[in-house]
This record gives structure tokens, sequence and C-alpha cells, in this order.
């Protein structure tokens, strides 16, 4: 039951995402580092699609993905065409991975440690979702308090 939820909170946010990078109205904004705003929602779209190609789809998908942290941050002017389609790319990779992930691979370890201690891979799959769902948030901010919407 648990991946059935997880599943459809990856695809919603997903294609939010994918919503919210197709929403700015000035392709360039995407870029666009103001003020105290540390990171662009094109940096924060490759880093969404980077960790969850890295954690679900290598790790438990057995994907070949290659990830490139540092590049998620660097890279800039990506166009927008791009984005959404390695934002497509990653909801058909988690569905694969989530389609064929038995639900007792939940209560195990998960494959890799990534904080101080080992996690199950049912907590990390709803730490994803909810890194997702945050930056998500970040982006929507960012896109609002750079374009204003027409009245």
């Amino acid at each position: 039951m648990l991946i059935a939820t997880l599943k459809i909170l990856f695809n919603r946010d997903l294609e939010r995402l994918k919503a919210e990078i197709s929403q700015y109205k000035y392709e360039a904004n995407i870029w666009i580092i103001k003020a105290d705003i540390k990171n662009s929602a094109g940096n924060l779209c490759l880093h969404l699609v980077g960790n969850l190609n890295t954690y679900i789809g290598k790790e438990l998908g057995k994907t070949d993905y290659l990830r490139n942290r540092e590049l998620e941050f660097s890279a800039k002017n990506i166009p927008r065409k791009e984005l959404i389609e390695k934002i497509e790319n990653t909801i058909s990779v988690i569905n694969q991975t989530l389609d064929n992930l038995d639900e007792a691979v939940l209560a195990t370890q998960f494959p890799v440690l990534v904080f101080d201690k080992s996690t199950t891979t049912g907590f990390f799959l709803v730490h994803l979702s909810t890194h997702l769902s945050y930056h998500l948030g970040q982006i929507n901010y960012h896109r609002r308090l750079l374009e204003v919407v027409d009245e």
C-alpha cells in the first residue's frame, strides 16, 4: 500500500514540477538567482531529477544513472524543453521502479547510507517524497516572486 501511495505522490509532484517549469513566462527567469534566493528553479529541477534518478532509479531500479551533483547546481541555461524531458524521463524511471518493487523491500535497510545512520527503504522513500515537495514549493515561490501575474 505504501508503494502505491508513494507512486501517486511522486507522479503528482513531478507533474507539478513540469507545470511550474512550463509556467515561467520568460524562459530566462528559470535560471535567475536574486537577493537571498540561493538556487534557481532550473538548478533545483536538475537537483530533483538527479536525486530521484540516483536513489530510486539507480539504487532500487538498478538503472545505470550516473549522478553529477555538483553540475546540478552549477549548470545554467539548459532549455526549458530539455528540463521537461528530464522530468518526464524521471517519471518513467520512478513508475517502472515502484511497479517492480516488492512491498517487503520497504522494511529492509536502504542500500546506501545517506544520513548519519541507516534507514529503511520505506523511510527513505518517504523522505524523497517530502524532499521533492519541499523544493517544488521553493520553485513555485521563485516563479511567483519573479513574475507578476497579468491581471
